[in-house]
């Protein structure tokens, strides 16, 4: 007869060792994930959430951006949607963002889809396009300064100053912008064109489909995952835009190129509002996080798989 000992080993024989707690939690693949995540939390908390409460708390001071700061309620926000500079700067975001979801989103859909028709060149194309979005923005600002300049540039042609006269310098900078992010939409949206299924396209030829109607009823439904991340980016990145117009205009002429984020920058650093400037900053993320939720709002409501 054999003796089985209490914890599972019979008499004579070697016990066996339960791992240990902490081995049997490493074992389980949502502590491992948690694990992964907490550089990351960290760094996030660190660089996002900390500032982030900061900027809510100056926002509500007159703080200047050294020293002690006082607290004057919500006196920044009443003066900022006073002000004729950050009315102004608003409205530019919004003629930036209008613009940047028609123009570039169509050049970028339409380069793409001619793209995906190419047999030959395919790849020497795509890589022309897309190498204006990795050159450093300051080197794409200095080549179309000396080519718009009105002394030895387009505009000494033309005979128009496209940086200096208030009437052209928003549409020139945007449209020097554009021309160094639309590539960057063809390489995404072809991506995606190029997973959807090439029998699709063969039935509706031999439906009788046209090229513009295989367009409509076939690529932009299977790409409209895509269509909507890279809309809801380009809104937040228009509202974030700062470096096109900093380096080129820096606000200017008379403020026809002022956006949010160089106002905010203008305040805090040259005017040392650094409160007001915080308030700027507030309504930002406020805009933004609006976006995102009306996006995901929509996403849920229409049940889309994004």
């Amino acid at each position: 007869m054999t003796t089985v000992l209490p914890h599972g080993a019979a008499v004579g024989q070697a016990p066996t060792r339960r791992p240990r707690r902490w081995k049997r939690l490493l074992r389980d693949n949502s502590v491992k994930g948690w694990i992964f995540m907490v550089p990351l939390i960290l760094v996030n908390v660190v660089v996002i959430l900390i500032p982030g409460i900061s900027a809510v708390y100056y926002s509500l001071t007159d703080w200047s951006g050294i020293g002690d700061a006082t607290f004057i309620g919500f006196a920044n926000y009443v003066e900022m949607f006073s002000n004729e500079a950050f009315a102004n700067a608003l409205w530019h975001n919004i003629i930036w963002t209008i613009f940047f979801l028609i123009v570039p989103m169509t050049m970028g859909l339409f380069g793409a889809y001619a793209l995906s028709r190419l047999r030959r060149f395919a790849l020497f194309f795509r890589v022309a396009f897309f190498i204006p979005y990795i050159i450093a923005t300051v080197v794409i600002a200095s080549i179309w300064r000396v080519l718009l300049s009105p002394d030895v540039g387009l505009g000494k042609i033309l005979g128009i100053n496209f940086l200096g006269e208030s009437e052209w310098a928003l549409g020139a900078v945007a449209f020097i912008n554009n021309w160094a992010w639309w590539g960057f939409l063809v390489v995404v949206f072809l991506a995606s064109m190029q997973g959807i299924n090439p029998s699709l396209y063969e039935a509706a030829s031999l439906d009788g489909a046209s090229p513009a109607r295989q367009f409509i009823s076939i690529t932009l439904p299977a790409i409209r995952p895509t269509f909507m991340f890279l809309g809801l980016m380009t809104i937040i990145w228009s509202f974030l835009s700062f470096d096109y117009v900093y380096i080129l205009t820096q606000g200017g002429p008379a403020g026809s190129t002022e956006v949010l984020s160089t106002l905010l920058y203008r305040e805090a650093f040259t005017n040392l509002n650094a409160g007001y400037a915080s308030a700027i900053g507030v309504i930002m993320a406020a805009i933004t996080g609006v976006v995102v939720a009306a996006y995901l709002w929509i996403r849920k409501t229409r049940d889309w798989e994004i």
